[in-house]
């Protein structure tokens, strides 16, 4: 059976566009291609009748945003826009990896997949092909982005600068893999942002992760993409024995985003924790969907995302804590935390927890409501003007996430396009 004897003509259009434009992998092993191609064969693109895309119908919007793909992209010659002062910058353009615009590296290893001797080893051991139609289609259609390999302590934080710059529709398939080897440390930032786009981009992300025995990554994306843009991202990280790993995600901008964040335990006394922050106006829709895997004993994880919904906007949160019969002495928290600001804005939240251990401290919680009244009253009573008063509380509930920012310069840029997207 062929690539474009798909399930249903979006998907055949898309990968029959895909397969033309000459992005057809190749760096990924023989066996997971085929394994790939037989899953988007099989399964198509996602829709709402798939429970955990139910309110984030990616076949739609497919049919409905992209019903040609020309892939005619703009040339970026500049990102001095984008940089964060005191980092090492990588610079991804509509999902590859671009070494001219990219700093040097120093104190860790950066090259191509394509010219990576382990890529072909490791990548797909985490994201799996037959997991998900996305993981799949991004599989069988990589763009070539970079593998990054951290040995030892980098002190600058390392920025991610993913540009999405289109003339036509574009579908793109960024990949990466990063390496945490055994004791290393490092900062991960990730920014997702546009650039003169004068037509839709789909951008399909795929991101391993690895950390080794004691290794330590604490990680933000920023993602503050134009209204042109359409985003899936997919990251799976797995965490070894005494490592730590932290995330932190903002989300302001693009038409639709959906997080994927699975993180998986692997061995006794690691940890996670993972922190979002989203603004949802218009007609956006923005959606985070965790999986944290509790395979071995003594772990801890923790999640808190909040989220603010205004106009006709769509704000979903979906997170699942998986604690398996050996995952003794577990601790694990999850809290979801929204506010209304119209009407006319839906949030979905769906916490859950999925046990099979008997000696754990598991928990988690959802809250859903418009901006205190009373604490409204007070501020108002007190000469401050209704709309000062409101953006002091909308901060004041944003101010959580944002204060676990240990960087100050991007701890700035993530409040100033709070601020920014609350108008």
């Amino acid at each position: 059976m062929s690539i474009v004897d798909s399930k249903t003509s979006v998907t055949q259009n898309i990968l029959d566009a895909l397969g033309k434009s000459g992005n057809k992998t190749a760096f990924i092993p023989d066996a997971a291609l085929v394994s790939a191609i037989r899953f988007i064969e099989e399964k198509g693109f996602p829709n709402a009748k798939v429970e955990d895309y139910k309110y984030c119908n990616i076949e739609a919007v497919l049919r409905r945003d992209f019903k040609s793909l020309e892939y005619d992209f703009n040339s970026i010659k500049s990102v001095s826009a984008y940089k964060l002062k005191n980092t090492f910058t990588i610079v991804v353009v509509n999902g590859t990896y671009s070494p001219e615009l990219s700093d040097k590296a120093e104190g860790f290893v950066l090259s191509p997949l394509d010219q990576t001797s382990s890529t072909q080893t490791h990548i797909s051991s985490l994201a799996v092909p037959d997991a998900d139609a996305l993981v799949a289609v991004n599989t069988a259609f990589s763009n070539n982005g970079f593998y990054l390999q951290i040995k030892g302590v980098v002190k600058k934080p390392i920025h991610v600068i993913n540009i999405g710059s289109v003339k036509k529709n574009a579908f793109v398939n960024p990949r990466q893999m990063i390496v945490l080897e055994n004791n290393a440390e490092a900062t991960l930032i990730e920014s997702f942002v546009s650039y003169n786009n004068s037509a839709n981009i789909f951008t399909n992300h795929v991101s391993e992760i690895t950390l080794g025995e004691n290794a330590k990554l604490n990680s933000y994306r920023l993602q503050y993409e134009d209204l042109h843009s359409f985003q899936v991202n997919t990251t799976q990280v797995k965490v070894s024995r005494y490592a730590n790993y932290a995330t932190n995600t903002f989300t302001f901008g693009g038409s639709l985003v959906r997080n994927n964040l699975n993180v998986v335990l692997s061995s006794d006394l690691c940890e996670a924790h993972l922190n979002g922050l989203f603004v949802a106006k218009g007609n956006q829709l923005i959606d985070n969907h965790t999986l944290v895997d509790h395979q071995m004993p003594n772990c801890e994880s923790n999640e808190l995302y909040k989220g603010i919904a205004k106009d006709k906007s769509t704000g979903i949160f979906n997170g699942k804590i998986y604690v398996r019969k050996d995952a003794q002495k577990t601790n694990a928290y999850q809290s979801s935390k929204n506010i209304l600001l119209s009407d006319d804005a839906t949030i979905n939240t769906k916490p859950q927890l999925e046990i099979y251990a008997d000696d754990v401290k598991c928990s988690h919680g959802t809250s859903t409501g418009k901006v205190d009244e009373q604490a409204l009253f007070y501020l108002k009573a007190r000469g401050i003007g209704e709309m000062s008063a409101r953006k002091l509380l909308l901060q004041a509930f944003a101010q959580e996430v944002i204060d676990k920012i240990e960087i100050e310069e991007l701890q700035h840029r993530v409040l100033n396009l709070f601020e920014q997207h609350l108008k």
